[in-house]
C-alpha cells in the first residue's frame, strides 16, 4: 500500500465543531458535527515523534468510504464547512495525492470507512502534518487552528485539488 509518507497507525485525534480543548501538552482534542449542527462523534489528536496520532469515533454517517482531510482554519461555522479553508499545507502549489508524484499536501489522510450502522472508528498516524509545528510539519494549532473535515465520497489519491471527495458533511474544529 503506497501512502507517500502518511503511515497508519494507532492514533488519538477529536474532532469538534467548536474549539477544541487542549487535554495536555501535545494533545487536543473535540466533536465532530454534520451539516445540522448536531454532534456525531469525537477525535482526538496527539503529537508522536513522527507527526500526529488521529483517532475518529463517528456515528450518523452515512455508509461507504469518506474522503478525510486536515483543513487550514478551525473554523466550521457554515453547513458546508467552506470556512476550514483548503488542505493543510506548508508548499504551493499544493499537489494533492498519496498516489501522485511529488505530492506534498500535508491535510492528506486516508479514508474514512463507516459500516452500515453509520458508525466508524479509526486509529491512524499522519506523519505529514504535527500538532505544533515540528520538524517544518505544518502546526494543526496555528493561530487560526485546524479542521478536521469528512467527506461525502472517498478520496481516489490523485484528482486534484481533493481526491474527487465531494461535499463536506462532517467537521471538528482542531484549537
Amino acid at each position: 500500500m503506497i501512502l507517500r509518507s502518511a503511515t497508519l497507525a494507532a492514533a488519538v485525534l477529536t474532532l469538534g465543531w467548536g474549539p477544541l480543548a487542549v487535554a495536555a501538552d501535545g494533545e487536543a482534542g473535540g466533536t465532530i458535527y454534520n451539516a445540522r449542527h448536531k454532534a456525531i462523534g469525537t477525535i482526538s489528536v496527539k503529537e508522536t515523534a513522527s507527526g500526529v496520532l488521529l483517532r475518529v469515533d463517528a456515528r450518523g454517517l452515512p455508509a461507504g468510504w469518506h474522503g478525510m482531510h486536515f483543513h487550514e482554519k478551525g473554523d466550521c461555522s457554515d453547513a458546508a464547512f467552506k470556512a476550514a479553508g483548503a488542505h493543510v499545507h506548508s508548499v504551493k502549489p499544493v499537489v494533492h495525492g498519496f498516489m501522485v508524484e511529488g505530492a506534498n499536501d500535508a491535510g492528506d489522510l486516508p479514508n474514512l470507512h463507516v459500516d452500515a450502522k453509520g458508525k466508524a472508528v479509526v486509529e491512524l498516524q499522519s506523519t505529514l502534518a504535527s500538532l505544533k509545528g515540528a520538524d517544518g510539519r505544518p502546526a494543526l494549532l496555528d493561530t487560526d487552528g485546524s479542521a478536521l473535515v469528512i467527506h461525502a465520497n472517498p478520496d481516489d489519491y490523485t484528482t486534484q485539488p481533493i481526491g474527487g471527495a465531494g461535499d463536506r458533511i462532517a467537521c471538528a474544529v482542531i484549537r
